[in-house]
């Protein structure tokens, strides 16, 4: 049985370049699925497809159990939407923006009043809920935005990448938003471009690039296929090289694990499991062995390990702008 989200074989053209090329999806009811990407990869278009914003060009999807082609007005009343920038009208006040979204969904006056009254005050918002949007900060305009997405309590949500751009205060108040939602039973499909923000929120991840799904899994699965975690060691002398040498081969992934050498910068690389823990390990083996080190420290894959690993290059994409250019004009003629 299909999930909450649905895709299979969406493919979505912009003139030469092709966002989606048969994309598949399933995110069970209640779950958090973190679509990560470079940008140009595919993800902005995915949402924008399975939000009724945008039509495929060939496909099925479906969105809390209802065909996004053949009953899109269905399937808007049952989602919400966080793009990437607050779509925020900056003259409201932030109690006026979420009884305007209230009323456009039909809400009586008083049932509107009272729900942003309750999503004021969850999203931290109260104090500032009288001053007009535009003297917001991102963050405080991040969270209305959010807020507005919720106004109708909706079972499924689209979030795309809803944190770019914000410290990393605001960042981590929002994850806490975000996992509560979830909680609450909520369906999540969460685009991202940060590796650390999908290991935290997302219980799979699919890992898009030139519109294709080209992995799929956990975090930790994901972080496997390209070596997982690792230490990396620089001695202070050359000639100590080859006794951090065993200690890191003894206590890396496998117990038999293999050191890579940098003779010219003295460092060495080594996989391993046990974050933290093995690394004070290290630090105190080291020093048992009277080797003095000038840095050490335990390193966690990056997007573009996951990217380098998995395609050859780097999280960055050469149709990035002319696709991002490409699907505003689209997504601007299809709302005419």
């Amino acid at each position: 049985m299909p999930g909450a989200i649905y895709a299979e074989g969406l493919v979505k053209t912009f003139g030469d370049v092709r966002a989606l090329d048969g994309v598949d999806l399933d995110v069970p009811e209640g779950t958090v699925l973190g679509l990560l990407g470079p940008n140009g990869a595919g993800k902005t278009t995915a949402v924008r497809v399975l939000t009724t914003l945008l039509q495929p060009d060939s496909g099925k999807a479906v969105v809390a159990g209802i065909d996004v082609l053949k009953n899109p007005n269905e399937v808007r009343r049952s989602i919400g939407l966080s793009g990437q920038f607050a779509a925020v009208d900056e003259y409201l006040t932030g109690r006026e923006n979420l009884r305007m979204v209230g009323q456009l969904y039909q809400m009586s006056s008083r049932a509107a009043k009272a729900r942003a009254d309750e999503l004021l005050e969850r999203f931290n918002l109260a104090e500032a809920a009288d001053r007009t949007a535009k003297t917001y900060s991102g963050g405080m305009r991040r969270r209305l935005d959010l807020a507005a997405a919720l106004v109708v309590s909706p079972p499924v949500m689209f979030m795309d990448e809803p944190t770019t751009g914000l410290d990393p205060r605001n960042r981590q108040q929002l994850w806490g938003i975000i996992q509560e939602l979830v909680a609450g039973g909520t369906t999540l499909l969460l685009t991202t471009q940060y590796l650390e923000e999908a290991d935290h929120l997302a219980h799979d991840i699919c890992v898009v690039d030139h519109g294709r799904v080209i992995a799929r899994g956990t975090a930790d699965e994901l972080k496997a296929r390209t070596g997982g975690e690792r230490v990396e060691v620089v001695v202070h002398e050359h000639d100590r090289i080859d006794t951090a040498r065993t200690v890191l081969a003894a206590l890396g992934k496998g117990g038999e694990a293999t050191v890579t050498v940098d003779e010219h910068t003295r460092k060495l690389t080594v996989p391993v499991t046990g974050g933290a823990k093995l690394l004070a390990e290290v630090i105190r083996e080291l020093d048992t062995r009277g080797v003095e080190i000038d840095d050490i420290g335990l390193r966690r894959p990056t997007l573009d390990d996951v990217f380098i690993s998995l395609t050859g290059h780097a999280a960055e994409s050469e149709d990035a702008a002319k696709l991002a250019g490409n699907t505003a004009k689209n997504t601007k003629e299809a709302g005419k």
